[in-house]
C-alpha cells in the first residue's frame, strides 16, 4: 500500500521520466570510457612522434574527428534539448574526418596553416558544452577551463610560422586528444554513478 502512494507522488514531480532517461543513459556509460581510452591512446601515439610521417598524423587527426563527431551524434539522440546543435557539430566533425582520410598530407599542411582557427573553434565548443552541462554536471568547470586554455593556445599559435605550426600541430593534437580522453573518462564514471540513483 505504501508503494502505491509513493508512485503518484513521484509521478506528480515528473521524476519517473527523468529516472528512465538517467537509467537509459547509465546503461551506456562504457561508451564514454571506451572513447576516452581511445583518445588517450591517440594522444600517446601523437606525442611520441618526433619526426613522424605527415600521412600518419593526418590519418590520426581524421580518426580524432570521426570519434568526436560520432560522440556528438550519439549525444544528439540522447539529449533532451538542443539536439540540432549536437547534430550540427557531429556532422561537421564527421565531414572533417572524411576530408582528413581523403588526403592526409594536404590535411596536415592545411591544419597547420589554420591551427589557430581550429583551436578557437574547439575551445569555443568546449566552453559552450560546459555551460550546457552545468546544471547536471558538478565538474562542468573542467570543460570550461579546457576551453579557455584552448582559446589561449589559438591566439598563441596564430602568430607562428608554418614550420613551427607543424610541430605545434603534433604537440597540440596530442594534448587535445589527452584532454578529450580525460574528460570522457571522467564523464563515463559520472554517468555510471547514475545507475545507483535509478
Amino acid at each position: 500500500m505504501s508503494s502505491q502512494t509513493a508512485v503518484p507522488e513521484v509521478t506528480a514531480m515528473g521524476a519517473p521520466g527523468a529516472n528512465v532517461a538517467a537509467g537509459e543513459l547509465a546503461r551506456y556509460w562504457w561508451l564514454w570510457l571506451v572513447t576516452g581510452i581511445a583518445w588517450l591512446v591517440a594522444a600517446l601515439v601523437v606525442l611520441q612522434f618526433d619526426s613522424a610521417s605527415v600521412t600518419t598524423i593526418g590519418i590520426l587527426v581524421g580518426i580524432m574527428f570521426m570519434f568526436s563527431g560520432s560522440q556528438q551524434l550519439v549525444l544528439a539522440f540522447v539529449a533532451d534539448s538542443l539536439r540540432w546543435l549536437w547534430a550540427i557539430f557531429g556532422v561537421l566533425l564527421l565531414i572533417a574526418g572524411i576530408i582528413c582520410f581523403v588526403n592526409p598530407k594536404a590535411t596536415f599542411a592545411g591544419l597547420a596553416d589554420v591551427l589557430g582557427f581550429l583551436f578557437l573553434l574547439v575551445g569555443t565548443w568546449w566552453i559552450m558544452q560546459a555551460f550546457l552541462e552545468r546544471e547536471g554536471n558538478p565538474i562542468w568547470w573542467l570543460g570550461l577551463a579546457a576551453g579557455v586554455l584552448m582559446i589561449m593556445m589559438a591566439f598563441w599559435t596564430s602568430g607562428q610560422f608554418f614550420l613551427q605550426k607543424a610541430y605545434t600541430l603534433l604537440v597540440f593534437a596530442g594534448i587535445w586528444a589527452l584532454m578529450q580522453g580525460i574528460t570522457d573518462i571522467v564523464r563515463a564514471f559520472r554517468v555510471r554513478s547514475l545507475r545507483d540513483v535509478v
